[in-house]
């Protein structure tokens, strides 16, 4: 049995990201299925991307609520100082400078969405609005094993 913790709640504020990766898009029930596969080949694949500021983070990129079809779904990505020679089946990705409710959740992928649910009730209970049609982040530094992940959660609020 895995165990789950979500760490020190804060607020951050994170300037601009530059990210480099493939931009996933399913049925809502199977992001928990196709994130982790385009996670292990955007790894896999890494060398092919120039400029890459820490190759042992991943970001995952996401709008809450959007009415552009182009904001739709999740984006798994590397950050880079400057785009260059973007493979071909790759996506860039800029994430204007924003502010974060952050927590640090570690145990199985499938039990985020829990993480999410006590990081929300934080932010109610300590005065912040959820921007819901802004860039939400997932800073992973563990994901090759679903049962074992580790990322900090940045929600986007004022």
């Amino acid at each position: 049995m895995s165990q789950t913790r979500l760490e020190n709640m804060t607020i951050k504020e994170l300037d601009e990201l530059k990210l480099v990766g493939f931009r996933v898009l399913c049925p809502g029930d199977q992001y928990i299925i196709e994130i982790p596969k385009a996670s292990l080949q955007l790894s896999e694949r890494i060398h092919e991307i120039k400029n890459v500021v820490n190759p042992l983070q991943q970001f995952g990129a996401f709008v809450v609520e959007s009415d552009n079809d182009d904001e739709d779904g999740y984006w798994i990505c590397v950050e880079v100082r400057d785009y260059e020679d973007t493979p071909s089946d790759m996506v860039t990705l800029t994430v204007p400078p924003q502010r974060y409710a952050v927590s640090r959740y570690k145990g199985v992928n499938y039990k985020i969405m829990d993480a999410y649910n006590h990081l929300h009730l934080w932010i109610e209970e300590n005065k912040y609005r959820r921007i819901k049609d802004k860039w939400h982040l997932e800073i992973f530094y563990s994901w090759k094993d679903t049962e074992n992940v580790d990322v900090d959660l940045l929600d986007t609020v004022e």
